[in-house]
């Protein structure tokens, strides 16, 4: 399989990891929206969220976990959480990825 995501996952490719559990580990985007943006993965390979909440609910339920706590650990007054599903939606790695998203005041409705 030639995921990115998978890589990192494997150590093939590097990453300096923020929060690691038994299912998921999370990094910083290389391309960050806000002072903070980290991209919080399961370890497993899922296309998207919804494949994700169909095959392993505990660990969709970690990521949402492990964005609490980091959040906690950088003392976010608030934070966004986003999925894009689909090239059309803005998913450009096809590994379900959550986005924590936080650090200044934030805009509604988002793009």
């Amino acid at each position: 399989m030639d995921c990115l995501f998978c890589k990192i996952v494997s150590g093939q490719i590097p990453a300096k990891l923020v929060h690691q559990g038994d299912s998921v580990i999370a990094f910083d985007d290389i391309n960050p929206q806000a002072p903070t943006h980290v991209l919080i993965i399961p370890k497993k390979h899922f296309e998207n969220v919804g494949e994700l909440a169909a095959n392993d609910p505990l660990a969709l339920k970690e990521l949402f976990i492990a964005a609490k706590e980091i959040a906690a650990s950088r003392a976010l007054a608030g934070y966004r959480t986003v999925f894009n599903t689909g090239a059309e939606a803005g998913q450009s790695v096809f590994h379900a990825h959550l986005h924590l998203i936080g650090g200044r005041a934030l805009q509604w409705p988002p793009g």
